[in-house]
């Protein structure tokens, strides 16, 4: 049997960028979203993803990227493997980089040759251990490149927009208390138009988006160093599997594997 190997890095340049480097991955990622844009480079076979209605097949030398906040699943043929490599860019740096307003790329898929080379090039420094400050300003310049040949300026406020009906709202509530009925009270309709509600404007049922919620605030203490199962306890996981469960079902590497990550020095 072919094993699947995934490295997670964490760097201290770029605003933090964050990399997940997949051989041979034969794994569903859920619906989901990101605050990043996600950038991959597929190296091979072809990385399937559902954005809306859309679904999209991008094979060996595409980039495949989804903007922040951009609800997308991966699905993948049981009996097909990928390989790939994702940059986890902030929208701060990518809007530092293109020195505009942020941006918004309509077509996911992106077949361009030089700058996927030019982005497998920074990638391989990064799987090197070797990644430093020298790192920044090529990854910035590639960002410029891709963003003023394939994006659209100001185009993701339409997702920011039909996010935050129940963004402001959610935002306050305790991650491991949310209740169905209550916030649906709140917003003065019952809970199955809310239910209806919440999917059509976030792509996302509630409970996957607490998940998520909860996934991310996990990164955060993984970072800080708590250990894991007083982050499972705190955010309202059963126990230690029922945590590590979750995050690898939506990062794609364990909770441990992630804590693990090399952060270069600065």
């Amino acid at each position: 049997m072919i094993k699947s190997v995934s490295t997670f890095h964490k760097l201290s340049v770029c605003d933090g960028l964050e990399a997940l480097a997949t051989r041979n991955y034969n794994t569903a990622f859920p619906f989901h979203f990101h605050q990043t844009y996600n950038i991959s480079l597929v190296y091979d076979g072809i990385f399937r993803t559902k954005v809306g209605e859309k679904n999209l097949h991008a094979p060996s030398g595409a980039i495949l990227i989804t903007n922040p906040l951009e609800v997308h699943s991966n699905p993948v043929d049981t009996n097909e493997r990928i390989s790939f490599f994702t940059f986890y860019v902030s929208a701060d740096f990518f809007n530092f980089s293109t020195s505009s307003q942020p941006v918004f790329f309509q077509n996911n898929v992106i077949y361009d040759e030089l700058l996927f080379n030019r982005l497998r090039q920074v990638a391989i420094l990064i799987e090197s251990g070797g990644a430093d400050e020298s790192i920044e300003p090529e990854l910035s310049s590639t960002l410029q490149a891709l963003a003023s040949k394939y994006a659209f300026a100001d185009g993701k406020n339409e997702l920011v927009t039909n996010y935050s009906m129940f963004k402001n709202l959610l935002a306050n509530e305790n991650l491991d208390k949310f209740s169905l009925d209550q916030t649906a009270k709140q917003f003065g309709i019952n809970k199955y138009k809310f239910l209806r509600l919440f999917k059509f404007q976030t792509g996302l049922t509630p409970n996957n988006y607490f998940i998520l919620k909860r996934i991310e605030k996990s990164k955060e203490l993984l970072s800080a160093g708590d250990d894991l199962l007083s982050i499972a306890v705190d955010l309202g996981f059963y126990d230690i599997p029922h945590f590590a469960k979750h995050f690898k079902k939506f990062m794609g590497i364990s909770p441990a594997a992630y804590s693990s990550a090399i952060t270069p020095a600065e």
